[in-house]
C-alpha cells in the first residue's frame, strides 16, 4: 500500500505592511527572539508588542522595596514576568552565596505557563522561583504551606495585563470583534456575556457607578437591561456600538476615532464586576500585615480610582493603628520618559507601606 501524500507544505502570510493590524498577523511581535529587530522599532514607536507587556515604574518599585540578597518576595500578578525577572535579579542574583526566593501568583491559565517557561529559561529554577496559579485571595494559605510565617516584600500590579488586552480571543477590548468575556481565568464562569444577561438594572447600575465612576450609569443599566431581551450582548464590538447609540455618541469625521470614553468605562465596571476585583483586593489589603515579616515592605500599582481609594485607606489606617510604620504621603506616578514610551502607564499610581 503506498503511503498517504505528505501535507502541501503551507507558506505564512506575509507580514502585511509596517504595522499588521489583526492580533493574529503580528507573527514578528510574537516571536521576539527571532525579529529582534522589528520588536525594537515597535518599543522604539511608544507601543507594547503583542502578546507581551511591559512593566511599569521599575525603578520606583525596586527602591519602594529595596530589596536584598537572600529575602522572599511576593509577586501577587506575575503577568507577562517583567517584574519578576527584576526581584529574582535581587533576591537570588548570580554568584551570591545567599540566594533568595520569589513567589509568583498569577490567576491567568492562559499566560501563567508561559511566563513560567520564560523565568526558567532565564535560569530561575525552582530552588529560587515559586510559581502558584492562583489570584492572591489565596496569599495566606499559600504561605502556610510553604511553611513561611512571612515574607520580606509584596509586589501587586492590579488590573490587567497587555497580553489580555490585545488578544481579541481574551474579549478585553472592542477595538477588535471577539467574545464579551473579560475574564482573568477564562475557566471560571460567568463571562462578561453571561452576568450581563442576568444582573438587574439596579445592580447594573451600581456596578457602573462604583467601578468605573460613569456619570451615566442610571441612563446605560436601564437600556442596556431593556435591549439585552431582543438581543442578547455576547460580542465586544456590539456592546460598544450599544454604549455609543444609547449615549448618541456622535460619528468621527473621516480618519478619526470615536470618543470611546464611556465604552472603556462600561468595559471597565464589567471586567471588575466578572472578576470581583474589588473583593480580591480588598481580601488581600486585609491579609497584608500578617503576610509581612516586620520591616516587610509591599508596593502596590494601582490603575484607577476604586483600587487606589482602598489601598491609601488601608495603608493610612494601617499607620494610624500602628501596623504600618511608614506609608507613601503620596502617589508615586510615571515620568515623562517613561509615559513617552510606554503611554499605558499614564494611568498607573504606586502606593507602598512598611511593616511595623
Amino acid at each position: 500500500m503506498a503511503p498517504p501524500d505528505p501535507a502541501p507544505h503551507k507558506r505564512r502570510p506575509r507580514y502585511a505592511g509596517k504595522n499588521p493590524r489583526r492580533f493574529e498577523d503580528k507573527y514578528k511581535e510574537h516571536n521576539p527572539e527571532r525579529y529582534a529587530t522589528d520588536v525594537a522599532k515597535v518599543l522604539a514607536a511608544g507601543k507594547t508588542p503583542a502578546g507581551s507587556h511591559r512593566p511599569i515604574m521599575v525603578a520606583e518599585i525596586l527602591a519602594a522595596l529595596a530589596l536584598q540578597p537572600g529575602e522572599i518576595a511576593v509577586d501577587c500578578t506575575l503577568g507577562h514576568g517583567g517584574h519578576a525577572r527584576e526581584l529574582l535579579a535581587r533576591v537570588a542574583p548570580e554568584g551570591v552565596p545567599l540566594r533568595g526566593r520569589l513567589i509568583g501568583f498569577d490567576v491567568d491559565p492562559v499566560e501563567h505557563p508561559k511566563t513560567v517557561a520564560r523565568l526558567r529559561a532565564a535560569g530561575y529554577g525552582e530552588d529560587v522561583f515559586t510559581p502558584v496559579r492562583s489570584n492572591f485571595a489565596g496569599l495566606p494559605k499559600v504561605l502556610a504551606e510553604l511553611g513561611l510565617a512571612g515574607v520580606d516584600a509584596i509586589l501587586a500590579d492590579l488590573g490587567v495585563s497587555s497580553m489580555q488586552i490585545d488578544d481579541p480571543a481574551r474579549g478585553f477590548t472592542f477595538k477588535a470583534d471577539g467574545p464579551l468575556d473579560l475574564r482573568l481565568n477564562p475557566s471560571r464562569p460567568p463571562s462578561a456575556a453571561d452576568w450581563l444577561a442576568r444582573v438587574t438594572e439596579a445592580d447594573l447600575a451600581v456596578a457602573l457607578s462604583e467601578n468605573a465612576d460613569e456619570p451615566k450609569a442610571e441612563l446605560l443599566a436601564r437600556e442596556l437591561t431593556a435591549r439585552r431581551t431582543a438581543t442578547p450582548f455576547t460580542r465586544t464590538r456590539q456592546l460598544a456600538d450599544a454604549v455609543r447609540d444609547i449615549l448618541s455618541v456622535p460619528r468621527p469625521a473621516r480618519g478619526q476615532e470615536p470618543d470611546d470614553t464611556a465604552v472603556r468605562r462600561v468595559f471597565q465596571a464589567l471586567r471588575i464586576a466578572v472578576n470581583d476585583e474589588f473583593g480580591v483586593l480588598d481580601l488581600l489589603l486585609r491579609h497584608l500585615p500578617q503576610a509581612l515579616k516586620p520591616g516587610g515592605r509591599v508596593a502596590i500599582l494601582t490603575f484607577h480610582s476604586g483600587e487606589d481609594r482602598r489601598v491609601k485607606t488601608a495603608f493610612k489606617t494601617g499607620l494610624r493603628d500602628g501596623i504600618y510604620s511608614a506609608v507613601s504621603a503620596e502617589v508615586t506616578r510615571a515620568g515623562a520618559e517613561e509615559l513617552r514610551a510606554n503611554p499605558r502607564s499614564s494611568s498607573a499610581k504606586l502606593r507602598w507601606a512598611v511593616r511595623a
